[in-house]
């Protein structure tokens, strides 16, 4: 089961690679296997010409190196701190892809202008408070795990699966890796649609509520009927 987990985690990353999401070194996704407490996760610092299956690196919740002779994603504190408080998901995508990392640097939330982001997340993409001085000498990448979940304790993670933490880049999570990077590129095009929409029209307004509902939930809600669904 945790070799299948390494390849998972393995195809995703390399996915977000052949999406042109990162270059070089850039990003990181991880899985989990939650009846173990057991992540994968991208090694810290190689390029994705070697990354290989066996090269994921396991991980416990405690952070503590399970199976694997590097060292693993200088993320991982992070992609942990997700997983303790937001119990349902399966897969993060760290990126620093470059529209969603330009609002991110921005420091602005992302708008839902229209149904083309209404279809993955649910209203507006959050962007982060800044991480103040004592929080990124204490230790940084555990409290920025911690900052996204502040940013969440009034938002539902369940149908907003995507935050900006600001002047830093995206984080994405899924039901698993797949839909973690999935939803990444989905994001990055968003992104850079409504980039475009800004510069068209610096006053543009959000997306009505009543076409925000019918789009996102007309693919998520329980009575979804985008697709193929089976037929009453």
């Amino acid at each position: 089961m945790l070799q299948e987990l390494k390849k998972r985690v393995y195809d995703a990353n390399m996915e977000l690679f052949r999406k042109g999401l990162v270059i070089y070194t850039f990003g990181n996704v991880s899985g989990i296997d939650r009846n173990r407490g057991i992540l994968a996760i991208k090694p810290s610092g190689l390029h994705y010409s070697a990354l290989s299956v066996e090269n994921m690196v396991l991980v416990d919740l405690e952070g503590k190196i399970v199976e694997g002779d590097l060292n693993p994603s200088s993320d991982t504190k992070t992609h942990i701190v997700l997983y303790r408080e937001f119990t349902e998901i399966g897969g993060v995508a760290h990126t620093h892809s470059r529209n969603a990392t330009a609002w991110a640097q921005a420091r602005r939330p992302l708008p839902c202008f229209g149904t083309t982001h209404a279809d993955y997340f649910y209203g507006e993409v959050p962007v982060t408070e800044a991480i103040s001085d004592e929080r990124i000498a204490r230790d940084y990448e555990e409290e920025t795990g911690m900052t996204i979940v502040s940013r969440f304790n009034n938002l539902d993670y369940r149908t907003m699966k995507a935050v900006l933490v600001a002047s830093h880049g995206p984080f994405v999570w899924g039901k698993d890796p797949s839909e973690a990077v999935y939803l990444s590129v989905m994001l990055e095009e968003i992104a850079r649609i409504g980039s475009i929409t800004v510069m068209l029209n610096p006053e543009a307004d959000g997306i009505q509520r009543s076409l925000l509902d019918k789009h996102y939930m007309r693919k998520h809600g329980k009575k979804s009927y985008y697709g193929q669904v089976p037929r009453q």
